[in-house]
């Protein structure tokens, strides 16, 4: 069925500045009456999967590797309940595929997968089963796909994952470009086509009827090479072919040349559906992408935020949106994406990941739709069309305090939870009370409550993992004349408190010490960072930390390096003490979980 466009509930964007606390610009924002969006809708109907073939020529099948490719930035680690969350929010946004991880790679990803897949991945009608799948709201079901290496554990894994989904995917890979044949594989292309021919047979031998393929680093690969080798896993049985620019080397003219070459010249290529998948190195993989789809590929690789591997991937919201505005152009390509959901998307991975969102980033930074020049403020009041190409709206995005709702000490609960619909935060019960107090607790010493304020206190509230020690108390000395010394309690998940006193060569190391001695699990710091939330000697401070274990690895999808995982958290606090200790705190939370989970 179509996708509406009616207003719902989502997240805004939030601002943010590393390093040291800052004040953000105080921007006049236009208050404006806006009247149903003059943009057009973004599609007309989804049509029916079939794994190779999609009936209607013009549909873009989106494919989001946020849980897989997102997940390998430094620091992104996510807990298993923080990707189900993602994934459920994905089947709602109307991905067509999600890459929900490389079960290979730990038994923590395998069985994130399989939930994934079991939860998301299922259509059930029976409103009495907890399997219940977490359907798109056209009753849309999403693919569920496990990336494997060409070898047979890997794809006995991957399948052992996804096997329990509606509709089960493995994304085989194996490299082509003469560099990584010669130096990584250390193979001759001809063992390099069996090695590929015989694992996309092995996995549909399984009984995985949807394989799909990667030739990676295509973008240096040679194309007889590619043409060859494509052939032969379409008669093995591939039904998709992606094709990477790795590396991100490539231009857009150049790319999409290249998949019109393969496209041309590939036997059987008109049995399989062509996809792209383009790295961010130059800055050129939301254009790569769309000049792939111009030229014959009709599935897109993409990331919320557009996270990944060195300098990321693709934006989903910028390539979803080009194909929104500019479809037309490009012959009415059109996606199954209900747009309405993207900030709501991209707010859940900026938080769960810890990968914060730049001001400026197309679609959903906090700068996306503000107007700060007199020339532009006067442009927008007489028509928002002026300088604005789509509707914020559109994107689920709501102008600031369009409700005039001004929160203070004496606000109710009803009066937050407004105020936090407004922002796109549809929370109620245990969470909305949490919040309230926390609310309640800053606006006894803030005589104005703002938009980022808020944001802030619901990011330290509902965005955490799932608690396995609970920030209770601090109490720091320190200065000039001694050393620092800190008394923290935390409370363990059956109750029971514990309090360590330590000292350090600050409040903050102080605090840390005194949590690892509680904890006593070893951590090392790698990364700390904070920011004021607003202008003001009363401003909520912000805190980012990252952090790694010594014995705790995990694998990388190419070439199976073991690597050490990393593990952000957040914490927001007027107090910057606090607000550090929050932030380690969750931390420490996600890398505990994790680590059960793996045990169990």
């Amino acid at each position: 069925m179509a996708a509406s466009l009616s207003q719902t509930p989502t997240f805004s964007p939030t601002t943010t500045t590393f390093l040291s606390p800052t004040t953000t610009t105080t921007r006049l924002r236009t208050l404006l009456h806006f009247k149903p969006s003059p943009y057009p809708t973004l599609c007309s109907r989804r049509p029916h999967y079939t794994p190779n073939h999609i009936p209607n020529p013009n549909y873009i099948r989106i494919f989001d590797t946020t849980l897989r490719d997102g997940e390998q930035s430094p620091g992104a680690t996510m807990t298993t309940i923080e990707k189900l969350r993602i994934a459920r929010h994905l089947a709602k946004l109307g991905v067509d595929v999600i890459e929900a991880g490389f079960p290979a790679s730990s038994e923590a990803d395998l069985e994130a997968v399989k939930l994934i897949a079991q939860d998301v991945g299922n259509s059930n009608n029976n409103s009495n089963n907890n399997n219940v799948a977490r359907e798109g709201e056209d009753g849309h079901v999403p693919v569920i796909c496990g990336l494997a290496r060409c070898n047979k554990s890997d794809i006995d894994r991957a399948w052992e994952a996804v096997k329990y989904a509606r509709y089960p995917r493995i994304h085989t890979f194996i490299a082509t470009s003469e560099i990584h044949m010669k130096y990584k594989l250390k193979m001759s292309k001809e063992q390099v086509v069996e090695k590929a021919r015989s694992m996309v047979a092995y996995a549909r031998s399984l009984g995985c009827d949807d394989v799909e393929f990667s030739p990676e680093d295509a973008g240096r690969s040679e194309r007889e090479f590619l043409y060859e080798i494509l052939g032969e896993v379409i008669k093995a049985g591939a039904a998709t072919l992606n094709i990477p620019d790795t590396v991100g080397y490539n231009w857009p003219r150049e790319f999409g040349q290249l998949i019109a070459d393969i496209k041309a010249n590939t036997p059987g290529i008109e049995n399989v559906i062509i996809s792209t998948h383009c790295q961010n190195d130059l800055g050129l993989s939301t254009a790569n992408t769309l000049e792939g789809a111009y030229n014959g590929a009709r599935q897109l690789e993409v990331t919320i935020n557009g996270i990944g591997e060195r300098a990321g991937n693709a934006s989903l919201e910028e390539v979803v949106m080009a194909l929104k505005c500019k479809g037309e152009l490009l012959g009415g390509l059109y996606t199954g994406i209900d747009t309405r959901h993207i900030v709501m998307a991209s707010k859940m991975v900026e938080e769960y990941s810890g990968l914060q969102v730049q001001p400026h980033k197309a679609i959903v930074g906090a700068n996306a739709f503000a107007h700060e020049s007199g020339i532009h403020q006067d442009g927008m009041l007489k028509n928002r069309n002026t300088y604005e190409i789509m509707s914020p709206e559109d994107i689920g995005l709501f102008r600031s305090n369009e409700s005039g709702l001004t929160l203070g000490k004496l606000s109710g609960r009803h009066a937050l939870k407004a105020k936090l619909f407004e922002l796109g935060y549809d929370i109620d019960g245990r969470e909305l009370n949490d919040v309230f107090w926390r609310f309640k607790s800053v606006a006894e010493m803030k005589k104005v409550i703002t938009d980022d304020d808020l944001i802030a206190l619901v990011s330290d509230e509902v965005f955490q993992p799932t608690v396995v020690w609970k920030f209770g108390d601090v109490q720091v000395t320190c200065g000039t004349l001694g050393l620092s010394t800190a008394t923290v309690k935390l409370i363990a998940d059956d109750g029971t408190e514990q309090i360590a006193c330590s000292t350090g060569t600050g409040p903050v190391d102080a605090a840390y010490k005194a949590v690892d001695l509680i904890v006593k699990a070893p951590v090392k710091l790698l990364e700390y960072s904070m920011s004021a939330v607003t202008a003001g000697i009363d401003a909520i401070a912000s805190t980012r930390v990252v952090i790694s274990a010594d014995d705790d690895h995990t694998t990388t999808h190419a070439s199976g390096e073991q690597i050490s995982r990393t593990y952000s958290g957040t914490g927001a606090s007027m107090d910057i003490v606090i607000s550090s200790v929050r932030a380690y705190v969750g931390a420490v939370n996600k890398m505990l979980g994790l680590k059960k989970q793996s045990t169990s």
